[in-house]
C-alpha cells in the first residue's frame, strides 16, 4: 500500500538547513495497524504529514497504492487524500459552533458526495455517537469530541487512517475507548497508523516503528 524509500526532509530557515527526516525507508501493508513512536522532535509528525500528502519530501520516493506521489499534481494529491485517507489529530479540529453531525459531514460537502446525511449518521454510529449527533463540541466530553473527529475521518470510507497523538488530551478511560475504536476499524480492514509517544498505546498495535533524530532505529512486530 505504502512504499517509502530514502525519504529525507530538510527545512530551510534562511541559510540554515534543519533535517527532520534522514533517509527513511518503510513499507506499510494494507490492513496493518502500526505505531510510529519517538521523542518530541524525532520526526514522527513530519513522517505522518508526508504519508498523508500534507507535506513533500526533499529527497526520496513515495509510492501510494501503486501511484508515484512525486508525479501527481496538487489537485490529484488533494483528491486522493480526500478519498483514501482519514486524519485524526490531538486537538480534534472541530468547528465549535457546528453540531457533531455537521462536523462529520464536512468532507462530503467538499467532495460533493451523495447521501450525505445517511453516510454521516453511519460514521457516527460506528463510533457510538449517533445519539449525540445534534450536540455541539462544547456539549461533548474530550473523548466524545475525538470520536466525532474519528467519524469525520471515516465518512469518506478511507483505506488509511492517520492519527497524530489522538489520545494526547484524554484521560485513561477515554484513551482506552479511542484505541478500542481504532482496533475495531482495523479489524474492519482499514489500515491504521498511530503517531504516539506512549508505549502502552503502541503495544496495542501490530507493529512499532521507532524514530530517533529523523531515522528509523527499530521496526518490530508486537507479540
Amino acid at each position: 500500500m505504502i512504499e517509502l524509500e530514502n525519504i529525507t526532509k530538510i527545512y530551510r530557515m534562511g541559510k540554515v538547513e534543519v533535517p527532520a527526516l534522514r533517509g527513511i525507508t518503510l513499507n506499510i501493508k494494507q490492513g496493518e495497524m502500526m505505531a510510529i513512536i519517538g521523542a518530541s522532535g524525532s520526526g514522527k509528525s513530519t513522517l505522518m504529514n508526508i504519508i498523508g500528502f500534507l507535506d513533500k519530501s526533499t529527497v526520496g520516493s513515495y509510492i501510494f497504492d501503486g501511484a508515484d506521489v512525486s508525479r501527481l499534481s496538487d489537485n490529484q494529491l488533494a483528491e486522493m487524500r480526500n478519498k483514501k485517507i482519514g486524519f485524526v489529530f490531538q486537538t480534534y479540529n472541530l468547528l465549535p459552533r457546528a453540531s457533531a453531525l455537521s462536523n462529520v459531514e464536512l468532507p462530503l460537502i467538499y467532495s460533493g458526495g451523495s447521501q450525505k446525511r445517511k453516510r454521516t449518521m453511519e460514521a457516527l454510529e460506528r463510533v457510538g455517537l449517533a445519539a449525540r449527533a445534534k450536540h455541539k463540541p462544547t456539549e461533548l466530553s474530550g473523548g466524545e469530541q475525538q470520536r466525532v473527529a474519528i467519524a469525520r475521518a471515516l465518512v469518506n470510507n478511507p483505506s488509511l487512517i492517520l492519527a497524530d497523538e489522538p489520545t494526547g488530551n484524554l484521560d485513561t478511560v477515554a484513551t482506552g475507548e479511542i484505541i478500542s475504536i481504532f482496533c475495531q476499524l482495523n479489524r474492519d480492514g482499514i489500515t491504521v497508523v498511530l503517531v504516539t509517544h506512549e508505549m502502552d498505546i503502541a503495544n496495542q498495535t501490530q507493529r512499532i516503528i521507532r524514530l530517533l533524530d529523523g531515522k528509523v532505529i527499530s521496526d518490530e512486530k508486537v507479540v
